[in-house]
């Protein structure tokens, strides 16, 4: 009797054991897969709403008027930026044919409902800022825009309370101010002091380090989102360090490219939102998403990267 009880027992005990290493085998492939990459985003801080840390600028590189290759080139670099997981995108009325490609390439890929879609308004009329921002908007071929900003700070005192008039009506999202090349910082801080903004915009990276000083804490401190432009100085920064060795400590973080070491280093800022660099170039779009990924640099690493790009 007690033999015939070890012998079933021993026969469910192997055939546990046979169950349990099927499972195991079956989960082992699930197991040893790597964990989703998810790129890396920070909240606008009027909503907690999330952005990624790269987007996509457009001045320039998006100007290129009826070329219908020049068209689809866009609209693939605005095709890989999205199916990436970048969201924002740039513009301008200032940018030329630029807004019509946006739409041209939003409406052949089908991307409209996947961007956090984000122009400005730039005219010396308050009259006809309403004008400028619906031809704009139809350009996009938009419902309507995430995010309005007073281009270059033009006729600022007009333009304001027209933009928080449609954030109010529901017809925008949110209302930013912009600035390039270190201008007009006093007033940007000014602006920032006196209105409800959600978004201000200037120059960042690090050679252009202006705004670390007041402008970048004023943005932490007053809960304003900033936004990153000029990243690689119209492309005069990368040029320019070409001629140089990629640093080795680069590596620690996981930049291969002078691209993506200057890209980390403004992200790794704590106030910045977003840096928008602007290209013509999917394989461009690619290295600069790839920049936003952990690990950043901390502190320490931040100087050793400005040591490495400072130029004479």
């Amino acid at each position: 009797m007690a033999s015939a009880y070890r012998e079933r027992w021993s026969r469910r005990r192997t055939l546990r054991a046979l169950v349990a290493a099927g499972a195991a085998a079956a989960a082992a492939p699930l197991l040893a897969q790597p964990r989703e990459h998810v790129l890396l985003t920070r909240p606008i801080p009027s909503t907690g709403e999330r952005l990624p840390v790269v987007g996509l600028g457009t001045w320039i590189t998006f100007n290129v008027g009826d070329d219908p290759v020049a068209l689809d080139a866009c609209t693939d670099v605005m095709r890989q930026f999205v199916d990436s997981g970048g969201r924002l995108i740039d513009s301008s009325p200032m940018y030329a044919s630029s807004q019509d490609t946006i739409g041209y390439g939003l409406r052949k890929a089908s991307l409209a409902g996947r961007i956090f879609a984000a122009d400005k308004v730039w005219i010396a009329s308050a009259a006809e800022g309403p004008v400028q921002i619906e031809q704009s908007r139809r350009k996009w071929q938009v419902n309507r825009f995430d995010l309005l900003q007073v281009h270059n700070l033009l006729d600022w005192e007009e333009h304001l309370p027209t933009l928080f008039a449609m954030r109010a009506a529901g017809r925008l999202r949110y209302v930013g101010i912009t600035t390039s090349e270190g201008r007009r910082h006093p007033d940007v801080e000014r602006v920032m002091r006196g209105q409800r903004l959600d978004f201000v915009q200037v120059t960042y990276n690090p050679v252009d380090r202006e705004v670390e000083e007041r402008i970048l804490p004023l943005a932490s401190d007053r809960g304003v989102a900033v936004i990153v432009n000029r990243p690689f100085r119209q492309g005069a920064l990368t040029r320019a360090l070409a001629r140089r060795a990629l640093p080795a400590f680069a590596a620690e973080i996981g930049c291969t490219s002078w691209a993506q070491l200057l890209l980390k280093f403004i992200v790794s800022h704590p106030a910045v939102t977003c840096a928008i660099p602007a290209t013509t170039s999917v394989a461009h779009v690619r290295e600069n998403l790839d920049a936003a990924y952990d690990p950043l640099p901390d502190a320490a690493m931040r100087k050793r990267i400005v040591a490495a790009v400072e130029i004479g």
